[in-house]
């Protein structure tokens, strides 16, 4: 079977796609046939080397995925062989950009019947995400008003998305070429995060998510009124101030979390951001868009069958 590896860390060139033999799943694992799998930062950082929980190449690139269930291991009964599927592989964030994939049972849920295959690759990691730094970290509730950085992002636009429909008030920060996008969304309150002393007129709120970190969370995090939480995706380093809590987290892909944001997306509360669509073959060029070459707004995925999942 086909499969994005490297064997080394380093730049895109490193990218390759080579035939590896079909795994096996073995204990609390199913095999996939993959339909779609995303293409994200994080896949970056594995390549490069930077990645604190992924191991050593020879590797199989990519964690999100969509597709169909075509083998159970051992203490698998919550699926069953042919059910369609999306999430990530394991706790490692590899292995998923193959035609077959083995993945944790726990780390997968049905796919949404309203998505199809690309759709559903696109989500898992990032949606998630958003689930999380809202409810789970911020413990963000109705009438809160929440500040969210690169609110145009993968991440950002979930969170704004889920916190809207949660009965909030978002603020976003953004780049000013994405207020179109952000208005559709329904923000009536946007930022440009490039204007200089944009932070001297930020309302004090209970909560800030941020996607981009640097910079931008620093000018932010004096916002956060007393008792709120500043939750970043992305950075360690955050502001620490007496009577705020300051979190970094990891995301944690799990069925149940999964579940929660599809039924959102069943609902039509939130919406999946598919962006460039490259065949397997075009790993490398995926790899390239995450270093800087042109690519459409929204997540890169790469298409192994078709939108349907059939081969």
């Amino acid at each position: 079977m086909k499969a994005v590896r490297i064997h080394s860390f380093g730049p895109p060139e490193v990218v390759v796609v080579e035939e590896i033999p079909k795994p096996s799943p073995g204990k609390g694992e199913v095999l996939v046939r993959v339909a779609a799998a995303g293409v994200a930062p994080w896949d970056a950082i594995i390549r490069e080397g930077k990645s604190k929980v992924s191991p050593q190449p020879p590797l199989t690139l990519g964690s999100d995925l969509a597709g169909s269930i075509k083998a159970l291991g051992p203490d698998v009964s919550q699926f069953a062989i042919g059910d369609e599927v999306y999430g990530v592989t394991n706790p490692q964030f590899c292995g998923a950009q193959t035609e077959f994939a083995v993945a944790l049972a726990g780390m997968i849920a049905p796919k949404p019947p309203r998505l199809n295959q690309l759709e559903a690759a696109s989500a898992p990691v990032v949606s998630v995400a958003a689930w999380q730094m809202l409810f789970e970290y911020a413990q963000a509730k109705s009438g809160d008003t929440i500040l969210i950085t690169g609110a145009a992002g993968n991440v950002g636009a979930y969170a704004v998305e889920m916190a809207l429909d949660a009965g909030m008030r978002v603020i976003a920060i953004a780049r000013s070429t994405d207020q179109e996008m952000l208005r559709a969304l329904g923000v009536e309150t946007i930022l440009d995060s490039s204007a200089p002393g944009f932070e001297f007129s930020l309302p004090q709120v209970d909560a800030v998510l941020d996607t981009v970190g640097g910079d931008t969370v620093q000018r932010c995090a004096g916002a956060v009124k007393a008792g709120g939480r500043l939750v970043s995706l992305v950075s360690a380093q955050l502001p620490q101030r007496a009577g705020i809590q300051s979190m970094f987290f990891y995301a944690d892909v799990t069925s149940e979390r999964l579940r929660a944001v599809s039924d959102l997306f069943e609902t039509r509360k939130i919406s999946p951001q598919v962006g460039s669509v490259l065949p397997l073959e075009d790993a490398r060029k995926a790899h390239e868009m995450l270093a800087g070459a042109p690519h459409k707004k929204g997540k890169i995925v790469l298409q192994l069958l078709g939108r349907s999942g059939e081969e």
